[in-house]
């Protein structure tokens, strides 16, 4: 269905995940459902939340997959089966620890850089060629153990922050699905202005 486009944001369900870094992803799709106000319901075929939308003509699946994130190939898999979605018409939205809190980048395809979200997604349709969308969280000092981190709430401080990046994250996605990936990488890819 060449006018079906499907975006995923990956995170873990339940309260006790809600504000977490992780689920960076969650917050950019429930960004994205309330600008274009769009209702969120659970799907169980797909042990998914998704909020269906339309934008520039083009028909929207949002996609919360609640397997917990080393599952979200499951949930993304069956959707992209189901709805004969190609791989140019897909976006996975992901938080990145490698990259600090204002930092967002769009890439056409790529490796899963160790995140098990991505790596789920990569072993249920079999390969890399769609659109990933990483969310910087950054890391505290330098870490390489970051479980704690990633985790853990945003804090007080970074809140502003966040607000302005998803809005950003917003944007870039409604570029992509405007303009193609060239022009919502190079208008949006960097860090954002505090």
């Amino acid at each position: 269905m060449e006018n079906h486009h499907l975006i995923v944001g990956l995170g873990n369900p339940g309260r006790d995940y809600e504000r977490t870094r992780h689920n960076a992803g969650f917050m950019v799709l429930e960004h994205l459902a309330q600008r274009w106000k769009a209702g969120w319901k659970f799907e169980k075929k797909f042990n998914a939340q998704v909020a269906r939308a339309e934008f520039g003509g083009r028909r929207i699946i949002l996609c919360q997959p609640q397997t917990f994130m080393n599952a979200s190939g499951e949930s993304v898999g069956t959707l992209v089966a189901f709805h004969k979605i190609l791989p140019a018409q897909l976006l996975v939205s992901v938080d990145d620890a490698d990259l600090p809190l204002g930092q967002i980048r769009l890439r056409a395809n790529g490796s899963s850089g160790g995140h098990h979200g991505l790596e789920s997604i990569e072993q249920h349709l079999s390969g890399r060629d769609w659109t990933r969308q990483r969310i910087g969280i950054g890391r505290r000092d330098g870490a390489r153990e970051i479980t704690g981190h990633v985790l853990g709430v945003f804090g007080a401080d970074e809140l502003k922050q966040l607000e302005k990046v998803l809005q950003k994250a917003g944007d870039q996605i409604e570029c992509w699905l405007a303009e193609g990936i060239a022009p919502a990488m190079n208008r949006f890819n960097g860090l954002t202005n505090e």
